[in-house]
């Protein structure tokens, strides 16, 4: 139910129609809408599609219905399974139930996606393949690491192959912990980056959300290690029986990974052991807030005994996530940077604090029922000299910046579109001494895609073709920038 565009549904798919299963795949949305997923199922196809809408007998007369995540567990037709007697699951339940690796387990509000991809690109290379595990600590060094999860890919096809002496790095989104609650998932390194409010459109109230959350630490033992964020005055209260493990953007006591700024190193202790990192001169990442996604993927390798060496080739090879602060194009002082995977204000507003140059936002989009105040005050901001306001919740977000009484011009748009944010955008940047606008359009919407995409990749596309399609046209027909707003 729900096969989607982000992975989880192809994978169960795959898994399913690999062991022999007749599976029928059903999606409110129509074929059209699924092409790119469709395509991929063109070497394990299903027994049948229902697409653009859904069958009540496909739901009663199942012997298993797998959700996607996406899918209230309330919803009226897994009802309809329940109440005929048919076991409901999901594509990461299964996979927990199957997986014999050992997991390492991110979530949190914010960063989670880069703080899974460094953390594998960490363990892949600080945590030799060869060493036996003789040892506590080199027990923890693998023979593979994998990744997978919410970050966007399934790696239920793949199930048979992990080995109990492997590595499985796994994004977990709150929708994905709330379908696990009822299996006790226990990894035996579990890390939160933050927690802000987030989907209590699908969570209902912040305490629900916090509580799906909080399901990674719920079942860990002793033997175990949380890694939390000791500047997050929720989370770093958050009940875990695992050994604690700290990140900080300051130095503090315990064990962990904290920052210390005059130094400008990090220092890292656990096991009685002490080490210091340049990490500003090895990572490519721009901001505080992918310094302390650093600090937490860091603090995930200290229980396998890190060394220098692998670590700084690690993060030196990191380019970042797409999608995520991603840099699509560029001339001079402008730059177009693509950040949609921003979908919370707190997302936006560490986007908006990662540059110094003068910064015209676009945000806005799907309203899921949250506090937009945090978004509209990133327009606030010294260094922002414009704001494009997007999606369902642009006219929301005009709104609550007229009552915040800037007391300085700044113009703002509610816009309709996409490509006539980006045009009023670059309108908006000053000039250089040659007439070019310099600065940064910073697409970090802070808010989900479903309004006007299906999904912050097709949002974040768009944007990039749009900065390039412009600077191509531009370097042909120099004369067409066009002139500054009011």
């Amino acid at each position: 139910m729900g096969l989607g565009t982000f992975g989880g549904g192809l994978g169960a798919v795959r898994f399913l129609v690999a062991r022999g299963a007749s599976v029928t795949v059903t999606d409110l949305r129509p074929e059209s809408a699924l092409a790119r997923s469709l395509e991929q199922l063109a070497q394990t196809p299903p027994a049948r599609f229902r697409l653009g809408g859904h069958d009540p007998r496909d739901f009663e007369e199942a012997d298993l219905v797998v959700a996607s995540p996406a899918v209230p567990r309330d919803s009226p037709w897994l009802e309809r399974a329940r109440a005929a007697g048919v076991a409901i699951t999901s594509e990461i339940e299964l996979f927990w139930q199957l997986n014999r690796g050992r997991v390492l387990a991110i979530t949190g509000s914010n960063g989670k996606s880069t703080t899974t991809a460094l953390a594998h690109a960490l363990l892949t290379k600080a945590w030799r393949a060869d060493v036996p595990c003789a040892s506590p600590q080199s027990g923890f060094r693998p023979a593979r690491v994998w990744r997978g999860g919410n970050i966007g890919h399934s790696l239920l096809p793949e199930v048979d192959a992990i080995q109990p002496t492997d590595w499985v790095v796994l994004e977990l989104s709150s929708f994905q912990l709330e379908t696990l609650a009822p299996l006790g998932p226990r990894p035996q390194i579990a890390v939160v980056t933050n927690f802000s409010p987030n989907h209590l459109d699908r969570h209902g109230t912040l305490t629900a959300y916090r509580a799906a959350k909080q399901t990674l630490l719920n079942h860990q033992a002793a033997s175990d290690w949380s890694v939390r964020n000791a500047d997050d005055p929720d989370v770093a209260h958050w009940p875990s029986a695992a050994r604690p493990l700290w990140f900080s953007l300051h130095d503090r006591a315990g064990e962990g990974v904290f920052w210390q700024a005059r130094q400008q190193v990090a220092i890292a202790r656990s096991g009685g052991r002490e080490w210091q990192w340049p990490l500003r001169e090895w990572t490519r990442l721009p901001g505080e807030h992918n310094l302390a996604n650093l600090l937490a993927a860091l603090a995930a390798t200290l229980p396998g005994d890190p060394r220098d060496t692998e670590l700084r080739e690690a993060i030196q090879g990191f380019p970042g996530l797409p999608h995520r602060l991603e840099e699509v194009a560029r001339r001079g002082e402008l730059r177009f940077v693509n950040d949609s995977k921003s979908t919370t204000p707190a997302a936006s507003a560490l986007a908006v604090a990662s540059f110094n140059q003068p910064v015209v936002l676009l945000a806005g989009g799907y309203d899921k029922q949250i506090d937009l105040a945090p978004l509209a005050e990133c327009a606030t901001v010294g260094h922002v000299c414009g704001v494009a306001w997007l999606g369902q919740t642009g006219p929301q977000l005009e709104t609550l910046l007229e009552r915040m009484n800037i007391d300085r011009p700044l113009p703002r748009q509610v816009c309709g579109d996409l490509p006539s944010a980006v045009t009023w955008a670059i309108a908006q940047l000053p000039r250089d001494a040659q007439g070019a606008p310099r600065g940064v359009v910073l697409l970090s919407p802070g808010s989900a895609s479903y309004d006007w995409f299906e999904n912050y990749e097709a949002r974040g596309e768009q944007f990039r073709a749009l900065a390039r399609e412009w600077l191509d046209h531009t370097a042909t027909c120099p004369d067409t920038t066009p002139e500054r707003g009011p």
